[in-house]
């Protein structure tokens, strides 16, 4: 099966750990390698934001990005690129005349909008990935949310346009429901991890006596690093190694690290932080197997890639029970689960298991059998079932249905 996939600002060829860079570029990139070994061709189209950048990249065999012409080639913050939109449209329409696949993924909102209305073009069933909703989103960051001032509409009007609609979690489909989609056409399709390269078996990174927490993500607030550097002064014996954000040339000038590292001062615990800056992906199993703990205490999560990466390398989680990690992250069994926002309570969680040695083994070896059954072989099979299922369906879009440019304006 030929299949389009659009992913407009998170390119499956981008670095991981910068603002607009970590789970869905690992997403995309992933499920599109899994679809290419079950013998689909895949091209992902994305923004083009460099002008460095070639028309067409292989990613793997089977899959080849493409970069999509809109805006400036240059980067741009995802919450800004709205209009580019029509633009971005246009080209897609007009290259997948050219491919002429059988159905096309769109990954995020914007993805969305732009899919649809090529998608319409060619009359070809279309399947929509939030990886995010807006409402989400508003909820928990309030006036700090900068997406457009249409984005939640979109998402309502995109969850009931298109063929089908993927929840990667069973709190993303309640929210989905909530926006008036029909749960006869919402499939549940958890995220993967790979289980070849994130193991509980290889080398660990170098590390000092202290016990060691790791946390990995993107920078951004609602990750909830802050509740980590919170709950340092209750762990005197803990080294907490923070991996993602720029790299460490680039940290005088990034307004999020100067954030964290100025709360660790003010808290008395900054020798006990380690920012570790960017750190590649194959290079994220040696670094999990050196830490004790993973902590992963976002405000909300889609799904949470990160969680699953831990369990998969033998690493008890310690997480916030929202989104994603209350389907992957089995309370008292793979790690604990806590209140969002409640760094009290993950100094004492910590402390706890690291006191019991036998308890985090134990835990360990559970998260390894549980990350067993998120590999992105069922990943891939679980959307390859949405998409025989969207080429099946005859439903027609509903009438006035708009386009990007429409939406946009």
């Amino acid at each position: 099966m030929k299949i389009a996939m659009v992913s407009e600002h998170a390119s499956p060829l981008g670095a991981i750990g910068g603002v607009d860079a970590g789970g869905q570029n690992v997403h995309v990139a992933a499920l599109a390698s899994a679809l290419a070994a079950r013998g689909h061709e895949i091209v992902v189209y994305t923004r083009r934001d460099s002008a460095e950048l070639a028309d067409r990249e292989p990613l793997c065999p089977g899959v080849v990005v493409e970069h999509l012409d809109a805006g400036p080639a240059a980067a741009v913050p995802k919450d800004e690129l709205a209009p580019y939109l029509p633009a971005m449209a246009d080209d897609l329409t007009a290259r997948l005349a050219r491919f002429d696949p059988a159905v096309v993924h769109a990954h995020f909102w914007m993805s969305g909008l732009v899919t649809e209305a090529a998608a319409r073009a060619h009359d070809l069933p279309w399947v929509q990935t939030f990886h995010a909703l807006g409402n989400v989103k508003r909820r928990h960051q309030g006036a700090a949310d900068t997406s457009p001032p249409g984005r939640v509409d979109a998402e309502a009007r995109l969850a009931r346009s298109a063929t089908r609609v993927t929840a990667s979690c069973t709190d993303e489909l309640r929210e989905l429901l909530g926006l008036g989609a029909e749960r006869a056409r919402v499939d549940i399709v958890a995220s993967g991890v790979d289980t070849r390269l994130f193991t509980p078996d290889g080398p660990a990174a170098a590390r000092c006596t202290r016990h060691r927490v790791l946390v990995v993500g993107r920078l951004v607030p609602r990750k909830g690093v802050d509740d980590a550097i919170r709950a340092l002064p209750d762990l005197p014996h803990v080294e907490l190694v923070v991996a993602g954000g720029p790299d460490p040339t680039e940290f005088d000038g990034d307004p999020e690290i100067r954030r964290l590292a100025a709360l660790a001062d003010e808290l008395g615990v900054a020798r006990q932080l380690r920012l570790f800056g960017r750190v590649a992906h194959d290079e994220l199993p040696a670094l999990m197997r050196s830490a004790d703990l993973v902590v992963c205490l976002p405000w909300y999560e889609p799904f949470g890639i990160v969680p699953l990466e831990a369990m998969a390398c033998g690493v008890p989680v310690v997480g916030t029970a929202v989104g994603g990690l209350l389907d992957t992250v089995v309370d008292g069994v793979t790690g604990v689960l806590l209140p969002p926002r409640s760094p009290h309570l993950v100094a004492r969680a910590v402390r706890e298991l690291l006191a019991d040695d036998r308890r985090r083994r134990r835990l360990g070896r559970a998260g390894v059998r549980r990350a067993a059954n998120y590999t992105w072989g069922r990943a891939a099979a679980a959307t390859e079932r949405t998409y025989l299922r969207a080429l099946a369906a005859t439903r027609a879009l509903p009438a006035g249905a708009s386009t990007a440019e429409e939406i946009v304006g």
